[in-house]
């Protein structure tokens, strides 16, 4: 469903830090340097660049490191220092950086995928490096040997990728919309579940192993939150953007989700609320306010002698509606809709000014982002977007 027009920000902002500039092609995926004034950054012109703050107050590479091939992802553990990097070629190579980040060291290459590695995670606590490629497969190498332990192939490539270390499930979510629980083992892996919510294809996914659950952002330009650890199947969609979604990161502290977009948007959520599930979209041959026949409904619209309505749907109660008795327009925060959305008339009425209070703020990147990292100890935020450009925000104003 097209967002309509925004409602209006409030008045806290993020604030601009600084920009890193440099880089000949897209930055498809970057990471603040914790307890350094660092970024790390890999980029479609195959580079591989730490930029560290000097004295003038800009960001200038440390490190600039050419690979084979056009660099598609990373992941980086701070406590390690241990730089994977996912290559367009189906190689990942692994670094050791320098304690003044200003050398990297090669461990170890080896060939993950038959094409373009998508998404990479090492997990510490396993040694495992997990990835997924445009192969359709989800494959988790031992960070030590460089060993293949298992693999999975999935219904799509998949862009999400997120682990929980406590019970070992893995995440997966495709470009079909699907998300995949994989139960992992040394060397095996079991499928758990699947589930389906989004119209278009998962662009990311965000895990919280504190409340478990688990955040989707799609091509539909939605998000759905999937609780997990309550089994009960909840499903809480949110809307805020008016282009696909392309990363997601999460706050523990403050329970606030940050979603970007390719509308450029940055979206605070807050997730420390009592959400409400969507309806379920109800069938029809008539309006359920009125019993006007919708078009197809051919014996009724003979029978009454009435024209055939066009059928819409309220978001609040999910009756099937003809135009005129929904005419109304409101937005339902508690249920994900910031926007002003379709709603019967009786809804329209029921519904407060409490309940229209906003429970998320919206901020213009003014660039075209592909990826974000949130560093909570700082509260910063970092945005690459098809700009070429690394951009480093101060999210305190609105992530407290």
């Amino acid at each position: 469903m097209a967002a309509e027009p925004q409602p209006k920000a409030l008045t806290r902002k993020p604030l601009l830090l600084n920009k890193v500039e440099g880089s000949q092609e897209v930055v498809n995926m970057a990471a603040i340097v914790p307890k350094e004034d660092g970024v790390i950054s890999v980029s479609e012109d195959r580079t591989v660049r730490v930029w560290l703050k000097r004295d003038s107050g800009q960001y200038w590479p440390s490190i600039y490191h050419a690979m084979p091939s056009p660099c598609s992802c990373m992941s980086f553990n701070p406590e390690t220092r241990r730089l994977s990097i996912g290559l367009d070629n189906g190689t990942i190579s692994e670094f050791i950086l320098s304690e003044d980040y200003n050398k990297m060291t090669l461990v170890k290459s080896y060939q993950a995928h038959q094409s373009r590695v998508i998404m990479i995670l090492f997990v510490l606590e396993m040694e495992w490096v997990l990835s997924t490629g445009q192969d359709k497969h989800f494959t988790w190498h031992c960070s030590e040997s460089g060993q293949r332990l298992g693999g999975y192939r999935t219904s799509a490539g998949a862009c999400g990728l997120q682990f929980d270390v406590e019970t070992r499930h893995v995440f997966v979510g495709d470009h079909s919309g699907q998300v995949t629980i994989l139960k992992l083992e040394q060397e095996s892996c079991s499928l758990v579940t699947t589930f389906k919510g989004h119209t278009g294809g998962v662009t990311a996914l965000c895990w919280d192993p504190i409340q478990r659950v688990l955040f989707s952002g799609s091509s539909d330009h939605s998000i759905i939150m999937w609780d997990i650890g309550g089994r009960k199947g909840t499903a809480i969609e949110l809307q805020g953007h008016n282009d696909k979604v392309q990363s997601l990161s999460y706050a523990h502290h403050t329970r606030q989700l940050i979603s970007c977009g390719a509308d450029g948007g940055i979206v605070v959520w807050n997730m420390d609320v009592e959400r409400q599930e969507t309806p379920e979209w109800l069938d029809s041959d008539s309006c359920q306010k009125c019993d006007q026949p919708f078009f197809w409904n051919f014996k009724q619209m003979w029978d009454s002698k009435k024209i055939g309505l066009r059928q819409h749907h309220c978001r609040k109660c999910g009756k099937a509606v003809c135009g005129k008795c929904s005419s109304k327009r409101s937005s339902i925060p508690l249920m994900g809709f910031e926007f002003e959305v379709r709603v019967c008339d009786s809804c329209h009425e029921s519904i407060t000014d409490e309940e229209r209070a906003p429970t998320a703020t919206f901020h213009d990147s003014k660039h075209n982002i592909v990826h974000v990292h949130f560093d909570a100890t700082r509260g910063w935020l970092l945005t690459s977007g098809t700009d070429k450009v690394i951009k480093l925000w101060d999210m305190t104003p609105v992530v407290s």
